[in-house]
């Protein structure tokens, strides 16, 4: 017996090869009733530059040159391509033609959906006859149904409804339409549910259907505890069958006689809804589940409302796709989630009764296709963690939202033109460039030293301690890049003068400044009433410091007409968080004195960045050991919100949180002094805030201050962690 296939270098048809393979096997060594054949052969369709692929494939099965034969060929062409000589070998000798070759992806353009999926059916009906096959198998897909309301069933075709919605949907009801009405030979079609990887080893081989939504799962785990309630839907059935369980159904049916004519539908006869969906993905990833699904009714009747909204607001549909993009989920597939069909299977399951081909449930692999997915196909597997690379890893939760509400459009825009003019690179960003950047010996600093200097940069290095600064300096050279030590106290400003003046006598000038040193203080201010020293000196070091240094190096900048200050300011300037008035207002001052001076400086060719920094684990955090069991990013993860400062220079680099935070307390004010006067509450004061002013303690209790909810700063208490994770990168 003999096969001709299509699509045999597809997911589907590689699993169905192995089958057809095994199949042979039997049936070659007399398992199979009526044994003893000739040696069978499958053909493969392949591109004539695909046939390297092919020799890779024919390892994974197995199989010799003899027994899997490629057949050069193309689904755009009449007869699908094949050659003349290749049609007179093929002449008779096809008893099964399965024809997988196809565009199983909604995210593509309708044009290749059209002449992939209904063209090509058309060329292999073309095929079909030409080689006298025996049978026609055409894999469709439960699409075809269009948005059908209500039970599909296998023997429906014209019922089909709402295919204009989306292209896949029209173009698999129309492949099939070819099928039914053109092809000449018996033939028989199958209709696969959603298809996942295989349930027994959980390969896959593209992000597609379900996956869809792992990344927004994965961000849910590593916010949210996986104890916490979570609201979700209910949504409505959702079609999820394994790989290997659709090739052997096909398999198996294409070789039962007396059902040619028909459709199959490959589904789960009982399929789990969206909202059960998520939630077994969720537990196989160990994320928190759904506590309470909001009916499908009810998101069914908000639909509309949504969409009106969407379309009423400036730019809403741009946001809408923004913040699906953050989490790589097309639009389109949102279409799955209140799909209203129920597919029917009786025929399907009658032609596979007696036999072991069943689908498993969801729960039973979906810790496998999930564990793939992880291994093999998370997109941030592949992440660029160059610098070039680091300007496309700090969108955050509904980062596309926020980046609108903070005007950023402008800069969004500049940055795609930049990318379009090839300016966007490595080489142009920083590449023997001068480059200082203070509080360089350790935590954020020394990671965008290091960042820079591996790009090329000329890094110079600036902080207090030489001998930290030597080994970061050692760490760069021996990667083979260039950096150079300035000692400076940049608390003091006759150091500050000495210092810059030694840059510009051995650099001459100084193209990206990075004001990264800084100090912290985390103290409520009932503890800070005899401490105005931890106002001026942490104002010293953070603005003045800063601005004194900036007035050393922009004349030359503007001289230049070239040049760029990056400023590191923090979150709590847009959250105005509580214990943090000294060093929230010393960054605001920096803040604000750089915006008023960028309108000066802009046709000097000098820009200016602020990067609100969420919660960074760097030693300044560390007196606080309440913050060990609080979410942070790395110093590495901060640095590339640096690398993307330099790389695109927008005007501004703030988390989705922090904008938001800012946005609301524009909005009302009072109620966010309630909402963080609650937070002050429940977070005490540090052992090292207190310090010597235990002697305060009646003051203290005078004004209620940590007497409500407080715990030990030494170990942080569920309540706190769970605030914590819900307000990632706020220092509390």
């Amino acid at each position: 017996m003999s096969y001709f296939v299509t699509g045999a270098t597809g997911f589907i048809g590689r699993n169905l090869v192995d089958s057809l393979l095994e199949r042979l096997e039997r049936t070659e060594s007399g398992g199979d009733p009526g044994g003893q054949s000739p040696p069978g052969v499958i053909y493969v369709l392949v591109r004539e530059g695909s046939k390297g692929r092919l020799e890779e494939l024919r390892r994974h099965w197995g199989a010799g040159a003899d027994r899997v034969v490629p057949i050069a060929g193309d689904l755009a062409q009449p007869a699908l391509g094949v050659s003349d000589s290749d049609l007179e070998l093929l002449r008779g000798e096809v008893d099964h033609l399965f024809h997988l070759a196809a565009i199983y992806d909604m995210t593509a353009d309708a044009e290749s959906q059209r002449i992939a999926n209904v063209e090509g059916t058309r060329h292999m009906v073309e095929l079909a006859d030409a080689v006298e096959a025996g049978r026609v198998h055409m894999v469709s897909s439960i699409a075809a149904a269009g948005l059908y309301r209500g039970t599909w069933r296998e023997d429906m075709f014209e019922e089909a409804q709402d295919l204009e919605t989306h292209p896949y949907f029209a173009t698999k009801h129309e492949s099939e339409g070819v099928v039914r009405d053109e092809c000449r030979r018996p033939w028989r079609v199958y209709r696969p549910g959603i298809v996942v990887g295989h349930s027994e080893t959980g390969e896959m081989d593209k992000v597609d259907g379900p996956y869809y939504f792992f990344k927004l799962i994965r961000r849910i785990r590593n916010t949210v505890p996986q104890w916490m309630p979570m609201p979700g839907i209910e949504g409505r059935e959702i079609n999820i069958v394994p790989v290997d369980y659709v090739a052997r159904a096909m398999d198996h049916i294409a070789h039962l006689d007396g059902l040619d004519g028909r459709a199959f539908s490959l589904t789960d006869p009982d399929p789990p809804t969206a909202g059960e969906v998520i939630d077994t993905f969720a537990a196989a990833a160990h994320a928190p589940r759904s506590s309470v699904r909001i009916p499908a009714a009810a998101t069914e009747a908000a639909a509309p409302l949504l969409r009106l909204a969407l379309s009423a607001l400036p730019l809403g549909d741009l946001v809408a796709d923004r913040a699906l993009a953050d989490f790589g989920i097309p639009r389109s597939v949102l279409i799955y989630v209140n799909y209203p069909t129920h597919f029917d299977s009786r025929q399907a399951q009658a032609a596979l009764a007696g036999t072991d081909i069943t689908i498993p449930p969801l729960e039973a692999y979906a810790g496998k296709l999930w564990d793939y997915w992880e291994r093999h196909l998370d997109p941030d597997l592949f992440r660029d963690r160059t610098l070039m690379g680091a300007a496309r890893g700090r969108m955050g939760l509904v980062g596309g939202i926020t980046q609108v509400i903070e005007q950023q459009i402008p800069d969004e825009l500049m940055r795609l033109g930049r990318r379009l003019q090839g300016s966007v690179s490595l080489q142009k960003s920083v590449r023997g460039r001068v480059v200082m950047v203070t509080g360089a010996s350790s935590g954020i600093g020394k990671s965008a030293a290091l960042k820079i200097a591996d790009a090329g940069g000329i890094v110079l290095l600036v902080a207090r301690t030489p001998e930290k600064l030597e080994a970061t300096r050692e760490q760069i050279e021996s990667g083979g890049g260039r950096a150079y030590i300035h000692r400076a106290d940049l608390s003091d400003p006759a150091d500050i003068d000495r210092m810059a003046g030694e840059v510009l006598a051995e650099h001459g000038h100084v193209d990206i400044l990075v004001n990264n040193a800084g100090r912290s203080i985390r103290r409520s201010i009932a503890l800070s009433y005899d401490r105005p020293h931890d106002f001026e000196r942490t104002i010293q070091l953070n603005y003045l410091g800063a601005v004194r240094l900036i007035l050393k190096l922009l004349p030359v900048m503007r001289r230049r007409k070239v040049g760029q200050i990056i400023n590191v300011s923090s979150i709590g300037v847009q959250t105005n968080t509580p214990r943090f008035s000294a060093y929230i207002a010393s960054k605001a001052a920096l803040d604000a004195f750089s915006r008023s001076i960028a309108s000066e400086v802009i046709d000097d060719g000098v820009q200016i960045t602020t990067i609100f920094m969420p919660l960074v684990r760097t030693p300044m955090i560390a007196p606080t050991k309440m913050y060990d069991r609080f979410p942070t990013i790395t110093p590495d993860e901060a640095a590339e919100m640096i690398c993307e400062a330099i790389i695109h220079k927008p005007k501004r680099i703030a988390t989705p949180l922090g904008t938001l935070g800012q946005l609301l307390y524009a909005i009302n004010p009072k109620s966010i002094d309630y909402i963080l006067n609650s937070a002050y509450h429940l977070f005490p004061d540090s052992s090292a805030a207190k310090g010597e002013d235990e002697r305060a303690g009646a003051r203290e209790r005078a004004t209620r201050v940590e007497t409500r909810r407080a715990t030990s700063d030494e170990q942080a208490s569920r309540e706190q962690v769970a605030f914590a994770y819900l307000m990632r990168g706020i220092h509390w």
